[in-house]
């Protein structure tokens, strides 16, 4: 099929280049025509909290949307006549505007320090975050006309809205240094230019028709707020990694004295079946992240999988295309230091100094690697999970950091917990809890019970640090001890914000195994099929677990510890944000496939050649150790990029890929993968007797059949 989809498009390239050019203005077309959807707050709901949350909307009795505003003094003690009259100031503006329902009174700290102003607003968050511009900037001019204080605004909106404003800054930047940072090592990799910007313009296009093809999907999928961010990551990382394994072996093969549309015809027979088969593994490892039944997780999944899907179409149909009408032409024009040095260096130049001792001494390389990855995996029994929250979010956004003294100078502005009761005693039973709460003094009231019919909620405030350990130990106290002990037989359920959040870290912990299994199955069965071999498809199991053992262990060293704080610009949370570990499992598995599946395929290649398991390894290794090499560097690179971002996520979700990638395309591929298979020798290939295969040569078309 893939040598078909190349002769097509050899053969008819300004049609195949018209398609994608097409498909990419449809694409972008559908992301300027529907707007991508966005998840609702009741599709996170999940465990007890999620049941408190849909009793309390069944009852109508959900809190409206606030904002503070907080008004200090450059820690020294606030001057009230001032500060009154920046209230007086505010409530006059805020007031003015639409969506505000009230203005309460303003509240003044113990300590005398600071003081907020509570702004209550109309309809539900949806359209608080509409008109959160207005309140903000009302909240600016009171600033301006009062330098000599400190006027900040917080509450849910005005957060989300710096959340997302960082998220955007951020995808930004990646960007910037992204792309002409692959095409530098693309550059490296050709020594010319055009060579060096088809597979950038390629994965750049695939990126934008992913989004473009995502935004109806959101319909069925809506963005958990992480795809363009996603989808920026794997599909320059797949993007150009295809394009590259195809553009090498063209080039390799024109150097052997192919023409171009032979050479692209025998690209597509090898390298374009690798490409297919590496699209469906990191597919089907996306898939896995459907079992999590998590809609945050069901748009990455969904996001990811287009993206992968049109960047392989991409690589099948316009690249051999490209590739016809560009002829010789696509080394051109050269970079003359760059160019001598590929000349020098050769194909797997520097891989062959390095596999020399491996094939040479494979029990000693495999004993080596095995205890170098398993140093690297070993704190990963020591990996904490728990979700984000205010103390993940970086202080550099200014709504953060005035939640965070918000807080501080008013517990009662703490982590809440909803507590709703169902029954003909749930008021008096939660007057109780109210009192046991307050008699503990680790929580504070957050209003009046609210009842409406059978149903009653309150909300208690806990005294301590808003941070994740401490949300789950107040959620406990409540859970455990006080709802249990003064509710009874009533029916209850302890939810808000803060318990659904604790929820949601449970849930992630609860999934991951059914999520690994469910990879690792299809996977295992998928390599099986692709080559015909238990032993490959065994071999391919452990060393996918070994680079992930490795990722999780570098990710605990890093995030758990303060060491890296300064490296990396980031406060330690003591912990690794709990959706990162499944998303991190499925990406690395698809991922590592890349470039396993295109080495395998180069080594298969020499054993029905006729070579000896120890000499196709060599020249399989070799041969693909340029591409592995260059694939590598450009996927750490782009990750790394995520490293140096903002949010604390993206901080671990680049760390944890770009040292996988670089464990994986190293010690695992150059080490581990040429000693096993050197061990195993013919026994890795059963059932399938490959030796008993006619030997090919280099210009036989009938290379299909790999």
């Amino acid at each position: 099929m893939t040598v078909r989809v190349a002769r097509w498009s050899a053969t008819h390239p300004w049609r195949a280049i018209g398609l994608w050019l097409m498909l990419v203005v449809v694409a972008v077309g559908l992301m300027v025509a529907i707007p991508t959807q966005k998840t609702k707050a009741e599709d996170t709901w999940i465990g007890q909290s999620g049941t408190a949350s849909e009793l309390i909307r069944d009852a109508g009795l959900e809190g409206k949307p606030s904002e503070t505003v907080l008004v200090t003094d450059a820690g020294q003690k606030l001057d009230k006549v001032a500060a009154t009259a920046a209230f007086a100031q505010l409530r006059q503006k805020m007031t003015a505007i639409d969506a505000v329902a009230s203005v309460g009174q303003p509240v003044w700290s113990g300590d005398g320090k600071a003081a907020l102003l509570p702004i209550s607003l109309k309809g539900n968050e949806d359209d608080a975050a509409d008109n959160i511009d207005k309140l903000l900037a009302a909240t600016a001019e009171v600033q301006k006309s009062n330098p000599e204080l400190t006027i900040e605004q917080a509450g849910g909106a005005s957060l989300d809205k710096g959340i997302w404003k960082q998220v955007g800054d951020d995808l930004a930047r990646a960007e910037k240094i992204s792309l002409p940072l692959t095409f530098g090592l693309m550059l490296l990799a050709f020594g010319a230019l055009i060579a060096a910007g088809i597979p950038v313009l390629l994965a750049f296009s695939a990126v934008g028709a992913a989004l473009g093809f995502y935004a109806p999907l959101s319909y069925a999928f809506p963005d958990g707020g992480s795809v363009a961010n996603v989808v920026l990551l794997i599909g320059m990382a797949v993007g150009v990694d295809y394009s590259l394994f195809y553009l090498k072996r063209e080039r390799e093969e024109r150097r052997r004295g192919h023409g171009t549309v032979d050479a692209v015809e025998i690209a597509a027979a090898t390298s374009g079946h690798s490409v297919v088969v590496s699209g469906f593994a990191v597919i089907v490892s996306m898939a896995g992240l459907y079992v999590a039944q998590d809609p945050v997780f069901s748009s990455m999944a969904t996001a990811t999988i287009v993206v992968v899907a049109v960047a392989v179409l991409g690589s099948l149909t316009v690249l051999p295309a490209l590739l016809v009408k560009l002829g010789h032409r696509v080394d051109r024009p050269r970079v003359p230091l760059l160019w001598r040095l590929n000349r020098r260096i050769g194909p797997g130049g520097i891989s062959r100094r390095i596999l020399a001792p491996v094939l040479r001494f494979p029990k000693v390389a495999l004993v080596i690697s095995t205890v170098a990855v398993v140093a690297l995996a070993v704190p990963a029994l020591g990996m904490k999970t728990e979700p984000g929250g205010l103390s993940t979010l970086p202080q550099s956004i200014p709504e953060v950091k005035t939640m965070t003294a918000l807080q501080k100078s008013f517990p009662s502005q703490g982590m809440p917990f909803d507590i709703v009761a169902q029954g003909k005693d749930a008021a008096a039973g939660l007057v109780k809890l109210q009192d046991a709460a307050v008699a503990s003094k680790e929580f504070v009231p957050g209003g009046e019970v609210r009842q409406a019919g059978d149903t009653a909620v309150l909300t208690l405030v806990s005294v301590r640090p808003d941070t994740s350990e401490d949300a789950r130990l107040a959620l406990d106290k409540l859970r455990d001890e006080l709802a249990p002990q003064t509710l009874g037989s009533t029916r209850w359920a302890v939810g808000g914000e803060t318990a659904q959040s604790a929820d949601y870290g449970q849930h992630q912990r609860d999934q991951l195994p059914y999520v690994i299994a469910f990879v690792l199955i299809l996977t295992l069965v998928m390599m099986a099929f692709t080559f015909r071999s238990l032993a490959i498809a065994l071999v391919t199991t452990l060393l996918n677990l070994a680079s992930v053992a490795a990722c999780f262990g570098v990710l605990s060293l890093v995030f758990q510890h303060t060491w890296a704080e300064g490296l990396l610009d980031f406060t330690s949370p003591g912990f690794v944000v709990s959706w990162i570990p499944v998303f991190l499992f499925v990406i690395l598995v698809g991922l590592s496939m890349d470039y396993h599946v295109f080495v395998l395929g180069r080594i298969r290649e020499g054993v029905r050649d006729g070579l000896s398991p120890q000499e196709a390894v060599r020249k399989g290794i070799t041969e693909s150790a340029g591409v592995v090499t260059s694939a590598a560097a450009v996927m750490v690179s782009v990750f790394a990029v995520f490293a140096s971002l903002g949010m604390i996520e993206m901080k671990q979700m680049g760390v944890g890929l770009a040292v996988a990638v670089l464990v994986d395309a190293t010690l695992v591929r150059i080490v581990m993968l040429p000693s096993i298979m050197v061990l195993l020798g013919r026994k890795a290939w059963w059932p399938n007797k490959l030796s008993a295969a006619r030997p090919a040569r280099s210009d036989d078309r009938e290379l299909v059949t790999v």
